[in-house]
């Protein structure tokens, strides 16, 4: 490899790896580029078998940013790897409640988790429609509980939580309830996830609206 390559062609040569080493993939021609960017970021194939997409939630992601929808991460570093230019052309505000001072103290006097009522802070206001979970099991129960109980209707969820400890679980929770509620969203089975793969599924969202804006 040269060292010289420019980012755009180490990118575009990585795609073609991934297109190469992927194979044959029963994914759409709109699901393809959001499965391929998280392997471009992770490096792990897994994910081209364990992705799961609600029917159109591609198309109803990008309708949700042409809007201009709140985002709402549940880490900093979901909130930073997402593409702040692209979020600009469509207005999208981009916000992360867990180290809000006062989700803190709430947190601390109730005994919960601050993902919990972070989830309950971005979800009070209608302005925020695409939920993005790369880290904390309990921000994705917590979007569950306010779905099932107190009548929240987000746009889309991006549910990946990572770990040892409930992670698997609350996505398997979230493919349970879709159905019944009619939850748009993008997730994976098992323990892997993480808020760079959350994230690189939101730029892979965004890139798709600008191609068809």
């Amino acid at each position: 490899m040269s060292v010289h390559l420019r980012p755009e062609e180490i990118e575009a040569e990585s795609f073609r790896i991934i297109d190469a080493e992927a194979g044959g993939h029963p994914w759409s021609s709109a699901e393809w580029p959001v499965v391929r960017r998280v392997v471009h970021t992770s490096a792990d194939f897994e994910y081209v078998r364990s992705m799961v997409f609600s029917p159109d939630v591609v198309n109803r992601a990008i309708d949700a940013i042409r809007k201009g929808r709140g985002i709402v991460t549940d880490t900093q570093m979901a909130m930073a790897g997402v593409s702040k230019p692209r979020l600009a052309r469509f207005g999208c505000p981009l916000s992360c409640f867990v180290s809000d001072p006062q989700v803190a103290v709430a947190a601390k006097e109730q005994g919960i988790t601050r993902s919990i009522l972070a989830m309950r802070k971005g979800g009070a206001d209608s302005g925020n429609g695409i939920f993005v979970i790369g880290n904390a099991p309990t921000a994705l129960f917590e979007l569950l509980r306010l779905i099932r109980e107190e009548g929240a209707r987000p746009d889309m969820i991006v549910g990946l939580p990572v770990g040892f400890v409930g992670a698997a679980e609350s996505k398997e929770e979230l493919l349970r309830l879709a159905p019944e509620y009619g939850i748009s969203f993008i997730t994976n089975r098992g323990r892997k996830g993480g808020s760079n793969v959350a994230a690189a599924v939101v730029n892979a969202l965004l890139i798709l609206a600008e191609q068809g804006d």
